[in-house]
């Protein structure tokens, strides 16, 4: 299956765009972009004051202040250093380039950028991997809205940390399918002892959310992850962030994937009925159609007949016979002669 690049690649491209011309020492342009990504993020990339020398990257998040509670704010003072600036209005993080000063780094520096909002994500992440690594127990659960009707979860335990994804399915055809590939997911632990946990629950949240007011209903679903030390340890947890972090929009687009493929198919299958009913139409057969001259004809022969013989015998006899009997042979012509000279 498709993985969804974590990085922002309008971010990158065109960051990384106004990084060469500037090296090649060409006239810096004005740039005014902004953009969606999931999870209702928004992106905004400008000029600031109308400085082309300066490219401004921003981004908003409606559930950053949650983050924030998490350590996002030191998080992004680690990754970024001098590039974090106070955020432009309607905004909650900005980045600002200068296009005159270009560090020999810039491939990292323009990585980063498309990395801001999985950045903001990794600090709730962290923070909870860091409780488990030092066994601590008993701390408050993380609790981020990330979208309108859906929550993610975290808690560390001393040996575990459990990662919650709560999320609506619009049609029941969705549920369906996404419980196809959840299960897919346990069968996926088989092939890989290395792979964490992973359980679903629908209508009903799981045990780890029994005493919350975590969201019932048909068309709710409840992923749940349990990530070991081996997930969390500081080589594995940037990667088990990237992963995990995308999850939802994952699980969704695939969703929708399958359904259009399905769709695909059924298109097909129907036009191959269509023409095997084509195939099996019975043919039309052809009758010869009776036209008015050939009825006209028969009805003037007919007049004739009772013109010539009245009300004859002869005029009763058809067709056939008359023309067969004005067919009148030589020789008995020739007979009838003879026997009315002998007479």
């Amino acid at each position: 299956m498709i993985l969804l690049e974590i990085n922002n690649r309008i971010v990158e491209e065109t960051l990384s765009l106004k990084l060469e011309n500037a090296l090649a020492g060409n006239k810096p342009d004005t740039v005014e972009v902004t953009f969606a990504d999931f999870d209702g993020v928004l992106y905004h990339i400008s000029n600031p004051n109308a400085d082309k020398t300066k490219v401004m990257v921003s981004i908003a998040l409606k559930f950053y202040k949650e983050l924030q509670d998490h350590g996002a704010d030191e998080l992004l003072k680690r990754v970024y250093g001098s590039y974090l600036v106070a955020p432009e209005p309607g905004y909650n993080v900005s980045l600002l380039f200068d296009l005159d000063s270009i560090p020999p780094n810039k491939a990292e520096i323009v990585h980063q950028a498309g990395m801001l909002k999985r950045n903001c994500f990794a600090s709730v992440f962290e923070k909870y991997f860091n409780f488990q690594q030092e066994g601590k127990e008993g701390e408050s659960r993380a609790l981020i809205h990330y979208r309108e009707d859906e929550t993610l979860y975290v808690e560390a335990k001393k040996d575990r940390v459990t990662v919650v994804f709560s999320t609506v399915f619009k049609d029941d055809d969705d549920v369906v399918i996404g419980k196809v590939f959840m299960q897919e997911f346990k069968e996926g632990r088989r092939a890989s002892h290395t792979a964490p946990q992973v359980l679903f629950s629908h209508r009903e949240p799981p045990l780890e959310l029994k005493d919350t007011d975590a969201a019932v209903g048909d068309n709710i679903g409840y992923i749940t992850f349990v990530l070991f030390p081996r997930h969390t340890n500081p080589s594995t947890r940037d990667n088990t962030i990237n992963l995990i972090h995308t999850f939802r929009d994952y699980l969704h687009y695939h969703i929708k994937c399958s359904k259009a493929y399905i769709h695909t198919r059924m298109r097909a299958k129907t036009s191959d009925f269509l023409k095997v009913l084509n195939r099996a139409r019975p043919e039309i057969e052809k009758k010869e159609m009776k036209t008015m001259s050939s009825v006209h004809g028969k009805f003037h022969h007919r007049l004739l007949q009772q013109s010539a013989f009245g009300d004859s015998a002869i005029a009763a006899v058809p067709r056939e016979w008359a023309v067969q009997s004005s067919r009148v042979r030589p020789s008995d012509r020739h007979t009838r002669e003879s026997h009315r000279q002998r007479q």
